[in-house]
């Protein structure tokens, strides 16, 4: 296909997926689809399910798990022979489909003149669905029926008509059934546009030249992928990575990956893995492998986003690992545990391309539920995940205050959270100190102080980081931990899990406040030029301190760079 014609088609099916995405994020209830963006749709493969197109805005982890929740649908649609035109499928399921229960994935398959032509697919996180932790991030969840309720594939239409008694099932089940409802229509809606945007570009462009096009962009995808691993040099690079705990068992889980590059292929081995655990930082293989296809992805910025990326990657992850569960395993955590998946697979590859790979993140999104009742009766349930730092990079220091690298979601604004909830925010700042030292700096944490305005509510942290910190690459060094701190016996506390917390109730007046993790550092510190380092001090970004102990940097009253001293404790004549 000529490039101006592949080109073209590439951005109209791109916007497809995007006008899918805005759709969803202008209609849903709950503010982590609606400010957050923890949602995603896309074009997949009528016989494979097949990653074709998906949308910039929503999460990358979606692109690799929505595969697979793809192809359930298409091998449970094999197995009924019942497939028609204007059916939609629904489902949680998080071991076929990826991810965990709070993920709802809605599977349309197109027809084009009466032939099925692709999937469409919208995948959102609901609010809350069920189980024993309102917010459904519950650190102890021994079994996945404590996290939420558990849907299969179903049909949600059939032929077009909408099954009411589906739509009654999943918001009795939700302790937000208004959330639920409000929700699941905007990704009906989104679905129904894409609908529409596909058959009028079909019908402009052509059945056969669109497949053609999307044939194209997935061979192009692999080709580029190989060409970029054949500029890697030859090798075995190994890297291994610590989970805090898995909330039952206070003990450290290992992620250890080896990744070997020949040529143009390469394999991701995890077989050094810690094997499943009692508590919810299990995930199934098929997320496993799309936290591989993002950390790869941010290494391999160029290569276009479809399933052609994994084409010349093989992944190994032993059976009976804690990246291959199948139920009933607690997934709940699923968030913590791809995050190191990631992590790991910069540290790998930072010893074979330092001149892509960044330090790591701040490697956990926090997740934090406070619920109660509102003096009318109302139930509550503010359910957020928060910011920290980015790694240091080749191209210069790590954001301040970001979200995690398996999205391109927001955190929620404050005033949102505050709008929508009974909670005050007594501090919202950025973490001095908490960024890792190097040549360039790792992104800082953040500090929330949140006030309940209720009479009470219970408190849920499902967070990690508190003991391993993020490490840096290339010399730099780890970023600080994270922390939580709960108010008990007159003074402060934080969980003896460290990052990972149950059974809490709050007053009136009480706050519970988290300091997040920064990035780790690029390089040496003392690489880093001394008017960086004032600089930072003059920001507030690091202390004096710090500066001295960190970087070997001397400053003057004033804050001037004392030249001569600096050179000493650099070992400089």
């Amino acid at each position: 296909m000529d490039p101006i014609t592949l080109a073209v088609l590439k951005g109209r099916l791109e916007q497809i997926a995007d006008e899918m995405d805005a759709t969803l994020f202008r209609s849903a209830f709950n503010p982590i689809i609606a400010e957050a963006h923890d949602a995603s749709h896309g074009l997949y493969h009528a016989e494979t399910g097949e990653t074709l197109v998906q949308g910039k805005s929503g999460l990358p982890i979606f692109v690799g798990v929505m595969a697979f929740a793809v192809k359930a649908v298409i091998d449970k649609a094999a197995r009924d022979g019942d497939l028609a035109e204007g059916d939609v499928y629904i489902f949680n399921d998080p071991y076929d489909g990826g991810t965990h229960l709070s993920d709802f994935k809605l599977v349309r398959p197109f027809f084009h003149r009466g032939r099925l032509f692709c999937h469409l697919a919208s995948v959102g996180h609901w609010h809350d669905v069920g189980g024993n932790v309102p917010g459904n991030y519950n650190p102890v969840a021994t079994e996945c029926f404590q996290e939420g309720f558990y849907v299969p594939p179903v049909k949600l239409f059939v032929k077009g008509e909408l099954r009411r008694d589906i739509v009654a099932i999943l918001q009795a089940n939700s302790r937000l059934p208004g959330s639920v409802y409000g929700d699941l229509a905007g990704q009906i809606n989104a679905l129904d546009l894409g609908a529409r945007r596909l058959a009028a570009l079909l019908d402009e462009a052509g059945t056969d030249t669109v497949a053609a096009a999307l044939a194209e962009l997935k061979a192009r995808a692999a080709a580029m992928m190989r060409a970029s691993i054949a500029e890697l040099p030859d090798g075995t690079y190994s890297a291994e990575d610590w989970l805090d705990n898995d909330g039952v068992v206070d003990a450290p889980l290992r992620i250890g990956l080896d990744v070997t590059i020949a040529g143009g292929e390469m394999v991701l081995d995890f077989s050094r893995t810690a094997p499943a655990c009692a508590g919810p930082v299990n995930i199934s293989r098929s997320t496993a492998i799309a936290s591989c296809y993002v950390a790869l992805k941010h290494v391999f910025t160029d290569v276009p986003a479809n399933s052609g990326v994994l084409e010349p990657v093989r992944i190994v992850i032993p059976e009976g690992s804690l990246l291959a569960v199948r139920a009933p395993k607690p997934v709940g955590g699923y968030t913590e545990t791809i995050l190191r998946v990631i992590d790991a697979v910069f540290v790998a590859l930072s010893q074979a391309a330092p001149e892509r790979v960044g330090a790591a993140a701040y490697g956990t999104i926090n997740a934090l539920s406070l619920a109660g009742h509102r003096r009318d009766g109302r139930r509550w349930v503010m359910f957020s995940f928060f910011g920290g730092g980015h790694g240091g990079h080749p191209g210069g220091d790590g954001l301040n205050h970001g979200n995690a690298p398996i999205s391109t979601a927001t955190i929620p604004p404050l005033e949102i959270l505050e709008a929508a909830y009974p909670v005050a925010f007594k501090e919202w700042a950025l973490r001095p100190d908490s960024g890792g030292p190097g040549r360039n700096r790792g992104g800082l944490g953040a500090i929330y102080e949140i006030e309940l305005l209720e009479e009470r509510a219970d408190v849920f942290l499902f967070g990690e980081r508190g003991r391993h910190p993020p490490p840096g690459v290339v010399g730099g060094s780890p970023a600080a931990c994270n922390r939580f701190l709960f108010p008990a016996d007159g003074g402060r506390r934080e969980p003896p899990m460290t990052s990972k917390m149950v059974g809490l109730s709050l007053r009136r007046g009480q706050t519970v406040r988290l300091e997040t993790p920064g990035g780790g550092g690029y390089g040496p510190a003392d690489a880093r030029d001394p008017e960086r380092v004032a600089e930072d001090v003059r920001l507030g970004y690091v202390t004096a301190t710090a500066a001295l102990r960190d970087y070997h940097v001397t400053l003057d009253a004033a804050g001037h760079v004392d030249a001569a001293a600096t050179a000493t404790l650099r070992g400089k004549p």
